[in-house]
Parts: structure tokens; sequence; C-alpha cells
């Protein structure tokens, strides 16, 4: 009997102590998700406009310092240590001026105690902007010639070869052959045939690494020298200029020119915009995005700028003074994404033959996302413009969006799942390109 106590007792210890480590792990799990979810809440940069009163209002339980000289600050508890700083509360609202062009450190702790995060607060020149929402046609050649994949091909005695197995991959880009430019695609596919199978000295672009590797190149079943790979040299499409700035520079897309086959960031020799007018619309559609169908003459004349940098965050570059003459709009300030707000909000686009605005409501602003182009979340709700598209279709990528008479962002994706809605980026992550 005094045995059976005795393993039912064990028995009930165990079970206890499984559910302590339960209810421990259980706990432990919920405090890693709430401190994830305020660190989450937190941005990591926070730009403020030079001169100008902002207010954060992040709703955290968390403060830190930051120096009274470098900033104006209301809304906090004075501090002497560090000397001449101020403490910031940011469960409250917190009003800052800063006067200096500078960036400052704020390293915030919960409840004063446990560290959060590390903030850099930069201070940014107060500027307008032209929202535009045009439609442009672009043309980018790249540097060298781009790596879209590699295969093999039929020798001349029928055997399969692929010399540039192991040695190229996709994404990479080939800027030289035995110290000799590459210029193009015909450029290269020449230098390969007259090789007469001697070993190629390439100079490759792969990623941020410079390499030098080495192919010999075989005789194909056609009697051409070959590597067995495909390449591509330039690309073409249609998308929507988002802002005009004060001299002649604009910036469009939200999101870079990326390969079509390996969605590698296009390396940019030379780009140039082209005027383009919409000559049809596919519909979107739960999953099947829509299109705007763009007629571009690829003629000197009907060159409208030229773009410089092909970046994550948009493509930049110098436009032509005709450019202002079709862009209806004045200019508006910035809106940054701490001022940005759920609700109503406009785009603007050519959809009908002239850059309109049409009504979205903004769903969701994530202010420390690690994708640049999804800070924002937004559906289409004017009826005209669904009507005509469906919602956001391929085409509509860097269409301004405009809330409370700022710009604050640009459409970038459509949810394709729900053509609807779609995402857009912070239009102060353009201006940091």
């Amino acid at each position: 009997m005094r045995r059976n106590n005795k393993k039912t007792k064990t028995r009930m210890d165990q079970y206890r102590t499984c559910l302590y480590l339960a209810l421990a792990g259980s706990v432990t799990a919920l405090i890693c998700a709430c401190y994830f979810a305020l660190w989450k809440k937190v941005p990591s940069n926070i730009k403020i406009r030079a001169g100008v009163d902002q207010t954060l209002d992040l709703q955290v339980p968390a403060s830190g310092e930051i120096y009274k000289e470098a900033v104006e600050v209301s809304g906090f508890t004075k501090s002497n240590i560090p000397k001449d700083s101020v403490h910031i509360d940011l469960a409250k609202p917190v009003t800052i001026k800063a006067n200096t062009i500078e960036k400052y450190v704020l390293d915030l702790k919960l409840f004063g105690i446990i560290p959060l995060k590390t903030v850099d607060v930069q201070v940014i020149q107060d500027k307008t902007l032209t929202p535009a929402g045009i439609p442009i046609g672009i043309y980018v050649k790249t540097q060298g010639v781009l790596v879209i994949g590699v295969g093999d091909f039929t020798g001349e005695n029928g055997e399969n070869l692929c010399p540039a197995q192991y040695v190229l991959q996709s994404g990479d880009y080939i800027t030289e052959v035995n110290d000799e430019e590459v210029t193009g695609k015909r450029d290269f596919v020449e230098k390969v045939k007259h090789s007469e199978g001697q070993e190629m000295v390439l100079q490759v672009k792969r990623g941020e690494e410079n390499l030098t590797l080495k192919v010999r190149p075989e005789t194909s079943q056609s009697g051409d020298y070959k590597i067995g790979i495909w390449i591509r040299d330039n690309a073409q499409g249609v998308g929507t200029m988002t802002y005009l700035g004060d001299h002649a520079d604009f910036g469009a897309l939200g999101h870079g020119i990326n390969d079509v086959d390996t969605s590698t960031l296009m390396e940019l020799e030379k780009g140039t915009l082209y005027h383009t007018e919409i000559i049809g619309i596919t519909r979107g559609g739960n999953g099947a995005p829509g299109e705007l169908t763009g007629y571009i003459e690829y003629d000197e004349s009907n060159i409208i700028g030229e773009i410089k940098e092909n970046t994550s965050e948009g493509i930049f570059g110098s436009c032509s003074e005709q450019v202002y003459s079709t862009v209806p709009f004045d200019p508006l300030p910035i809106g940054l994404k701490q001022e940005i707000t759920r609700g109503k909000a406009q785009i603007i686009c050519s959809i009908n033959g002239e850059p309109d605005y049409y009504d979205i409501e903004i769903l969701e602003t994530h202010l420390d996302n690690d994708n640049v182009n999804r800070g924002i979340v937004l559906r289409i709700t004017d009826p005209d413009l669904l009507a005509l598209t469906g919602g956001i279709v391929q085409g509509m990528s860097g269409s301004p969006i405009v809330q409370d008479g700022k710009i604050v962002g640009a459409v970038t994706h459509v949810l394709v799942q729900d053509s609807t809605k779609g995402y857009g980026i912070f239009i102060e992550n353009m201006l940091s390109h």
C-alpha cells in the first residue's frame, strides 16, 4: 500500500513539474512575443524635418536620452544624466524640433530598464515635390551582360556539353573578356565565337564581389563555339513617375528594375525614359493581376529623361522640361512615415489619358518593415478606378500616394489573391536612395 502511495506521489510530482515547465515556457513565449511586437513597433530610423515640430506618438512603454542642445523637446521629463540631455518617454506623445541637419542616436529601454532598440534620429531638409502620376516608357541597358541561366548544348560529336557549369551562375554580370569590355549581348557572343576554343578570362560581378573566372568554349553541333549560358543586356517596360523635384530630377516606380528570370537588380549602364500613352487595360482579378499596356516608340524625339540610378527604392534621374507641362499638379510637402494614419488617402495615376486622383484606404503602416517597398498596406476604394482596372495593375507602380495634402509614398505591388489591395513604399525611403 505504501509502495503504491509512493508511486502515486512520484507521478504527481512529475506531473506538477511538467505543468510548471509548460507554464514557464508559455510565459516566456508570451514575453518574447510581446517584446518582439514592441520592437517592431519602434522604427530603427526616424526622420524629422528641420525647423518643424514633429510629434511622435508611438505608444510604446519605452524611454531614452537625447541631448537637449541637439533638439527642442516638449512632453518630456527633465534629466541631468547624462548632462545636457532630456529623457524622452514614448509611452505618450512627444514633440521634437531640430534646426540643424544632423544625425542623433536614441537608446531606448523598456520601462526604462530593459534594452529595446537603438534608434537613429535623422534631421532632414524640409522639401516639397510635385506629384506626377504620368506613365513612362522605360529602357535600361545593363553593365556588361547578365547571366540568366546555365545549361548544356549538343557538341559536334553528339555529347552534352556545358563549359560554364560550376563556373558561372544566374545573376552574374560579365563585364570583361580577356581585358576587353563587354558592350552587349551581340558583342559577347562574337567574342565567344572567335575564341577558337582558347580559354577565356572573364571579369564577373557577383553580388558585391568582383571575380576573375576562366572558361574554355567548346564546339557545338552547328560548328560555333559556346560556353552554355543564356544572357540578357537590356529591359523595357511601362511604369509610373512618382514625383518631380526642383532641379528637373525625378523618382519613379518605388522599386528597382529586376531581371524577370533571375530577380536580380539590374546593373545599370544607361537608361532612358520615353513618352508613352496607355492604349489598353487588362483588368485585374483575384489570382490574376491586370496590366496597363503602353505604346512606346523608341525614338530620340520621344526621349523625356535619363535614368541615372536603378535602386531597390526605385529609379531616379533627370527629365526634360516638357515633362513639367504634362503634370497639372502643384508641389506638395512630403509626409513622413510616422505622420501617416489609417484611413482615407488618394493615389495619382493616368488611366484615362490624364493623371488624376483616385480614392484609396490606408489599412496599415509597418514603420520598421525589413522590406523597404512594403511599408504601406492599401486598398483601392474608388469606384471609377475599380471599374476600369479592378484594382492595382502592372504599370501603376510608382503612382504617388497622397494623404492630408502631403506626398507620403508610392504604390509598389499588388496582392495577387486580392487585386484591390497592395503595398506602397514610404516617400522618405525613395528620397534616401
